[in-house]
């Protein structure tokens, strides 16, 4: 039972200073590929890249000493990252507090939603996530993450579109125009680094080599050059006019949003009232403002584009001021500072004072120091319900990929795994995260493998990745102020090129064309209804569910004969012929309500094709159960067959579905004597009368008989 509760002390059962060494080299080898990858996931996750470490400070402690993996690395992961963005998206401005603080609830909510499945036993219910489904979505997902950093590879910023694919052609759009060339450089050489030494030296940390190499590079030639200017510096009326529309329509739509908390306010006051009155005119008030809203936004989103299109050169002036010239009204005889400068253009109104130019390339920048100060989250109870399905579909994603990684590692230690303690494992990682400013975390498949590759011996390796994590944030985080963001993005691209499995594909078509076609469908509506992933997951199990229901409703109903291996086998499959005077008929799959009416209809079609049939053997090896309605079908069937002059017989019938039979008293009706074991003694007592007077020369469930003969 202290087991049950404590799963970690079995760890310690002979258990030495050597296996603590190993796992303490273990943990730390873990923790210096999981500090740039959770920086760099968080970012995905459309979060400060600071969250990641704090995602990365308990999860993986609690997740190894609750859970059953002994080498599982549990943290922030691509895939659970994107579907965080996803969900929080439509809720909050990516980055903001309030995007934050629900980021926080909902890894408290995917926590709650695993730790009650694993407590109820219900780790069963991730089977709903079908293969071909997760193949897909999976597949999809990589091309959504690694085209996600398009842009900060290029060195852009565009405005996230309604459809991901909208956003890709905005980041196109926006490369063609111009490119940050250092910032392309900068990515596309750590790629090479991390994929060079990934190839020669797999044992090295390539992660954190091209990471510090970059890093170092962009301290040393000052990658970053941002410079705070007043608006008087920008020469150009347009560009100032352009400053004025953007922030008339930011400005407004603050107005307006609070307005719209009021009218909020209101409707729930009305609607608490019983006020149906006052409710239709608040909410009338309410569409006028989303409205007013939209239409601002566009605005915004129209002025904030063309602003981040313009291109300016940087001219010293005699007061040790730059004046900002655009490109096309240079005077000639200027002498610039050869750099291109841009307006970065947030959500923000832009200052008369603090108008921030670029001249540089994006950096991680100030990371806090120190471990974040434990809070509960506030809880919205309104947003938690938005937030439900996002957090169910994590919940069963995340479970699925970790407890898919412990399995395979299970397969080479031998490691004896329990489903269910896993998802209390994970449950409690992100719920106690979620305290510490953690968003939702799962099992990572790379970092699983260095841990294993590197001889974990027990969940202790996880307990020293989280205790150097805790270091990073208390002593180290000023070094990481200069790491490029583009290398952060190829860090996602290179760790997201794992998730592309197009195999996936052929191997479920091969396996059933359908379960292949439910893969690519759920592949194509996940490619085309991002950043919204729920709906082709949605898709893919409604779809799976489909031909669930379909196949159990038309179960296969297959005539058996006489088979070269002497064993009864269907004969359209094997080209045999079948007996004349006897059908043996095998139903495949549970006899139910959905189904009754086809096992009817099948033996009405057999007794219709056979003009001398005098006997039916319904072998029921296939029937697992049978309900009411199952049995009410074989009793009217034996009448229906009888009546027509046919007699039947059942053989195999297993003593589940036998027991509901007796209750209802069918082998009395039935008879006795006509319910055999097995399909050969069936035959032994119905053959000889059947071909009392039968010119069949060779019976097909006798010998065997080919409809072709060779």
């Amino acid at each position: 039972m202290i087991t049950k509760v404590l799963p970690f002390l079995k760890w310690f059962q002979d258990y030495d200073l050597s296996s603590l060494k190993t796992d303490a080299v273990s943990g730390l080898t873990v923790a210096l590929v999981l500090i740039p990858q959770s920086m760099a996931y968080a970012q995905l996750a459309g979060l400060p890249a600071y969250y990641g470490l704090y995602a990365s400070f308990l999860p993986p402690m609690i997740a190894a000493l609750f859970g059953s993996s002994r080498q599982l690395a549990t943290g922030p992961v691509a895939v659970v990252s994107l579907m965080t963005a996803a969900s929080l998206e439509p809720l909050a401005t990516t980055g903001s507090e309030g995007y934050i603080a629900y980021a926080i609830v909902l890894a408290l909510m995917v926590g709650l939603f695993q730790f009650s499945l694993g407590v109820l036993k219900l780790g069963l219910v991730v089977n709903f996530l079908s293969h071909p489904v997760v193949n897909g979505f999976t597949n999809a997902a990589a091309i959504i993450i690694a085209s996600s950093q398009l842009s900060k590879m290029f060195g852009v910023d565009v405005d996230t579109a309604a459809h991901h694919y909208e956003t890709i052609w905005r980041v196109i759009q926006a490369a063609s125009d111009y490119i940050h060339w250092p910032s392309l450089i900068m990515g596309v050489g750590a790629f090479g680094v991390m994929y060079l030494l990934k190839t020669i030296a797999p044992r090295v940390p390539n992660v954190l080599v091209a990471v510090v190499l970059t890093t170092l590079i962009s301290w040393m030639i000052g990658f970053e050059h941002n410079m705070v200017v007043n608006r008087e510096t920008i020469a150009s009326t347009e560009a100032q006019a352009m400053i004025d529309r953007f922030n008339s329509a930011t400005t407004g739509i603050g107005e307006l949003s609070g307005k719209r908390t009021d009218v909020s306010r209101t409707i729930d006051q009305a609607g608490e009232s019983h006020d149906t009155i006052g409710v239709m005119n608040a909410q009338h008030e309410a569409d006028l403002i989303a409205v007013h809203m939209d239409r601002l936004k566009e605005e915004a989103r129209h002025a904030r584009a063309t602003l981040r299109q313009y291109k300016f050169r940087g001219v010293p002036q005699a007061d040790e001021t730059v004046r900002f010239y655009p490109e096309e009204d240079l005077p000639a005889d200027a002498r610039t500072d050869g750099r291109v400068w841009r307006f970065k253009v947030g959500n923000a109104a832009l200052s008369g004072s603090g108008i921030v130019m670029v001249g540089g390339g994006a950096v991680v920048g100030n990371v806090p120091k120190g471990l974040p100060t434990p809070a509960i989250p506030t809880l919205d109870w309104k947003v938690m319900a938005r937030l439900f399905p996002f957090a169910a579909i994590i919940s069963l994603l995340g479970f699925m990929e970790a407890i898919s990684i412990a399995k395979a590692m299970a397969a080479k230690t031998g490691q004896r795994l329990d489903p269910n303690q896993e998802l209390i494992g994970q449950g409690l990682a992100n719920m106690l995260g979620a305290l510490g400013q953690s968003y939702p975390t799962s099992g990572s498949f790379s970092r699983s493998a260095v841990n294993l590759q590197s001889g974990a011996k027990s969940g202790m390796s996880s307990v020293f990745t989280s205790l150097t994590v805790v270091i990073a944030l208390l002593f180290f985080t000023p070094l990481l102020y200069h790491l490029p963001q583009s290398v952060l993005a190829a860090v996602i691209m290179m760790a997201v090129i794992g998730l592309v499995n197009v195999s996936g594909f052929v191997h479920a078509w091969h396996a059933k064309w359908y379960d292949g076609l439910i893969s690519i469908i759920s592949f194509a509506a996940t490619l085309v209804f991002a950043p919204n992933l729920e709906e082709g997951i949605m898709i893919g199990v409604v779809l799976s569910l489909l031909v669930f229901l379909y196949k159990s409703m038309r179960p296969k109903v297959v005539s058996l004969a006489r088979a070269e291996d002497e064993a009864l086998r269907c004969v359209s499959t094997h080209g045999l012929k079948e007996c004349a005077h006897v059908a043996m008929v095998r139903f495949d799959g549970p006899l139910f309500f959905a189904n009754s009416s086809y096992l009817e209809d099948k033996m009405m079609e057999i007794m219709r094709a056979k003009e001398g049939l005098k006997h039916i053997i319904m072998v029921c090896n296939g029937i697992n159960d049978i309900d009411a309605s199952g049995e009410e079908t074989l009793s009217l069937l034996v009448d229906r067959v009888r009546s027509a002059g046919v007699d039947i017989s059942l053989s195999g019938v297993n003593e589940a579905v036998m027991q509901v039979l007796r209750r209802t008293h069918l082998p009395e009706k039935i008879g006795e004597n006509h319910i055999y074991p097995t399909m050969e003694k069936a035959i032994s007592a119905v053959h000889p009368e059947a071909h009392r007077t039968s010119g069949e020369a060779a019976c097909p469930l006798l010998t065997v008989c080919r409809l072709v003969e060779n």
